[in-house]
């Protein structure tokens, strides 16, 4: 149990650390598909911490991974827009 809320958090904390990556990037270019990236990886940072809080078993459980699905959902507008922009 506890390797696994090791594996968790350091999860969480990469997803944090590649979500920056991308808003650094987009502070540089001011291209919009860094933000969205970052924003997605913001997203599958919040769902790993919900799924590392709550219990899987949950019956709210298939909700979580909405946010995951919404996560996916922002990368694929990114890169609609940029191909759509250029």
């Amino acid at each position: 149990m506890m390797l696994n809320q090791f594996f968790a958090g350091a999860a969480t904390i990469s997803l944090l650390v590649i979500a920056m990556f991308f808003l650094r990037f987009w502070k540089r270019t001011q291209d919009r598909l860094f933000l969205f990236f970052a924003g997605a990886f913001v997203f599958l940072m919040l769902e790993r911490i919900v799924r590392a809080v709550m219990s899987v078993e949950t019956e709210w459980a298939p909700y979580v991974y909405t946010i995951r699905l919404l996560a996916f959902v922002l990368i694929i507008i990114a890169v609609v827009d940029k191909n759509r922009r250029s």
